[in-house]
């Protein structure tokens, strides 16, 4: 059975929300809630990436693996995979990239990513949810994804292009990406490697990278949308919401 490694990139120097990771959501820390999320998946070994001190210690300091990264890293991507050859880990075959702001991700989206990129041998898979309002369409923050055929709870479809605005509103196939993807080592190995295209720095989506180098990204529908922490009245809404179900 292919073994399946998570790793979680966290940094403190959010553009819109400094600090971000360890805001305290019922007495922990944001990235501390995703790191336990992953590990009740039971998918394989869990590790934080992160340049800073402060987001290792507090891992470390809640029962979790972190290992230490360069501060500097364009994406998320490159930290990880640093990461991933600093932990010098044999007989991975696929590396989970979760986000380290979403702490209201379903554990059972996650293990639903892991079972449909292994059985489908994808290089890149990612999930996506339906668009619930013509406003999240519209959101810039909301980011798109347009598959080759429609999604089902059963079936996966290749993206066609992912996006911030719209430039159809007709178009088919049309859903809310996911932050979350799982890569085949040897594609996370190739991706890496690859220069940032012109379509990845004007529209800020690393995704786009693959896509532009033909590497194909595996669209996997998931039941809910998680809730990420950009701003402070996010953190406010999902800590209310979190703390008032615990």
């Amino acid at each position: 059975m292919p073994k399946t490694l998570i790793l979680i990139p966290s940094r403190l120097a959010a553009s819109r929300l400094p600090g971000k990771p360890l805001l305290k959501i019922g007495g922990l820390s944001i990235i501390s809630h995703v790191l336990r999320k992953a590990q009740q998946s039971n998918i394989g070994e869990v590790y934080v990436c992160t340049g800073d001190k402060e987001i290792y210690e507090d891992v470390i300091n809640n029962g979790g693996n972190c290992i230490l990264t360069n501060r500097d890293h364009k994406t998320g991507t490159d930290r990880i995979y640093e990461g991933f050859k600093k932990l010098n880990l044999f007989g991975i075959d696929y590396i989970l990239n979760l986000q380290g702001d979403e702490p209201t991700i379903n554990v059972e989206e996650i293990k639903k990513l892991n079972i449909s990129a292994t059985e489908n041998k994808s290089d890149v898979a990612t999930l996506a949810c339906k668009l619930n309002s013509r406003k999240n369409l519209n959101k810039e923050s909301v980011v798109k994804v347009q598959t080759e055929k429609k999604l089902t709870l059963k079936n996966f479809s290749k993206a066609l292009k992912f996006f911030r605005k719209p430039t159809n509103l007709e178009s088919k196939n049309i859903y809310q990406h996911i932050g979350i993807y799982q890569y085949k080592v040897s594609i996370l190995k190739k991706f890496v490697k690859l220069n940032q295209t012109k379509n990845e720095k004007k529209y800020r989506l690393e995704q786009l990278r693959a896509l532009d180098n033909q590497i194909n990204i595996d669209v996997v529908l998931a039941n809910t949308a998680p809730v990420g922490v950009d701003t402070k009245k996010d953190y406010m809404e999902i800590k209310k919401l979190m703390e008032y179900k615990s």
